[in-house]
């Protein structure tokens, strides 16, 4: 009997083991493709950034009054405006996230020069902030399609546009407002004629003063001889 139990217990041990082997096991596996999957990241941002670079040496290397984007990719291997052989781009790199070389390209206009390339794939980045200076506008995007990687030569830009973009149509100017006459002023009221005081036709007399009594007079006594 005691040597069943500890038979059992010995199974019981075995099965936890291996259930806790298989947690780890999975676990490892899972860190080792998100370790792959960031590096796959670091990648796609390196060759990103070489297409970019492609693109501005292909502006910068544009002669006067040629468009200064390629009209695709194909001609940032071999650029066909000059005699030799002039290359901006040694191949077109295999998308790390997909595993191809098929890229999703942004243009100018209607297919009309290339500004920009970014992968196909929808998956969702692991990295969401901390990009760097060259990769502006990467953050808290949800697709790796949202990584666009552009040509840095805005000077090209902003030439293909002005020679492409319709002259902005002029507004009428909007007449002023009629300005309402101004009320006429409430004419000043002349001022009242001063009126002197009313003097009394007769002025009344004081009454008479009160005469006093006279001093009697005291009789004169004889002299005496």
């Amino acid at each position: 009997m005691m040597k069943r139990r500890q038979q059992g217990f010995t199974y019981l041990s075995l099965v936890i083991l291996l259930a806790i082997m298989g947690l780890v096991g999975a676990a490892a596996l899972k860190v080792d493709a998100l370790l792959a999957r960031a590096a796959a990241e670091q990648e796609l941002l390196e060759v990103g950034a070489a297409f970019s670079a492609a693109l501005d040496s292909y502006a910068a290397a544009t002669p006067q009054g040629k468009p200064p984007q390629p009209p695709t990719l194909q001609d940032l291997l071999k650029d066909t405006r000059f005699p030799g052989i002039k290359r901006h781009l040694r191949k077109i790199f295999v998308d790390p996230i997909s595993g191809k070389a098929e890229w999703g390209i942004t243009y100018l206009g209607d297919k009309v020069g290339v500004i920009g390339v970014y992968s196909l794939s929808q998956a969702q980045p692991l990295k969401l902030a901390n990009f760097d200076e060259r990769f502006q506008n990467f953050e808290n995007k949800t697709h790796y399609a949202d990584w666009k990687f552009v040509a840095k030569d805005q000077g090209g830009l902003e030439r293909i546009n002005d020679a492409t973009a319709k002259p902005p149509t002029a507004l009428p100017a909007t007449p002023p407002a009629p300005v309402p006459p101004a009320a006429p002023a409430a004419p000043t009221p002349a001022p009242a004629p001063e009126v002197p005081p009313e003097v009394p036709d007769s002025v009344p007399e004081a009454p008479p003063e009160p005469v006093q009594p006279a001093e009697p007079v005291e009789p004169e006594e004889p002299e005496q001889r």
